[in-house]
């Protein structure tokens, strides 16, 4: 089975402390990473608008041969943005646990269910790819997740992201959220891992041994306090130990073309 790589590095990586990308530096990356055979690129949040909308912009008009996605909170004017720069996939990210939608946003789960349906249906109206973020996944309800995959599945959807947000997960916990998931739904699975104790490796590869088909990575595994799956030892470890491979790759000097990304980014 050929895994896909969705790199996060212009995305989830750019949150990490003290790392503030121009608009250069993310086209030059975003460079890199097609020649190193990246199926999919998120390439920001067009939300935010400014410069990181225009780089998103930039990105789309260098006509590159990986797919370029754009990071959506659940709300049309977002949706809206990542429409205006033409990207490929817009990915519109749920929150799915409790603690999210009662603690946080102060609504229930059929308040998510209907957004949902409202701006799936938007945007696939408008002709775009959506795939789907399921937002805290590790925390919620494994039901609560089965029951929003089923209702992305009826309207259209292709593609979930079981997002670990707050980096709990072990890779048994996952194995047996993703294997439920996938006997459950007729949806391809994406991992969304951090590493906050240091499980983003492990819990990415024990998402694929459920089944998954798609891993977020980021060059060096900068990302969000203590980052994401870092892309080199992923890939590595892929082809040197399951026996399973990264697709649509060229991958010959994944060393240099890391090597140059940190050198854009100044990150030793």
């Amino acid at each position: 089975m050929d895994i896909n790589i969705v790199d996060t590095t212009l995305r989830d990586g750019e949150q990490k402390a003290c790392i503030a990308l121009d608009m250069d530096q993310k086209v030059k990356i975003a460079k890199i990473l097609d020649k190193m055979g990246v199926g999919q690129i998120e390439a920001g949040v067009a939300a935010m608008d400014g410069e990181e909308k225009e780089s998103i912009k930039k990105i789309m008009n260098l006509g590159l041969n990986s797919k370029i996605s754009s990071w959506n909170r659940m709300n049309i004017q977002d949706i809206d943005d990542s429409m205006d720069c033409g990207v490929d996939i817009v990915h519109i990210s749920i929150p799915s646990s409790d603690l999210q939608i009662k603690s946080k946003l102060r609504k229930d789960r059929d308040w998510v269910i209907n957004n949902a349906r409202k701006c799936i249906a938007y945007t696939l109206d408008k002709g775009y790819e959506v795939t789907i973020g399921l937002e805290d996944a590790s925390r919620a309800d494994i039901n609560f997740l089965i029951e929003l995959c089923i209702t992305v599945s009826e309207m259209g959807v292709k593609r979930v992201r079981y997002a670990d947000t707050v980096g709990i997960l072990y890779p048994r916990k996952i194995f047996y959220h993703l294997k439920k998931l996938i006997q459950e739904v007729p949806l391809e699975i994406e991992i969304h891992a951090h590493n906050d104790f240091g499980m983003a490796l492990a819990n990415s590869l024990g998402a694929i041994e459920a089944g998954a088909k798609y891993v977020n990575c980021t060059v060096t595994g900068i990302g969000e306090r203590a980052g994401n799956c870092d892309f080199l030892k992923f890939v590595k470890i892929l082809d040197g130990v399951t026996g399973e491979k990264a697709s649509n790759r060229s991958f010959d000097n994944l060393v240099g073309m890391e090597q140059q990304i940190r050198e854009i980014i100044n990150y030793a």
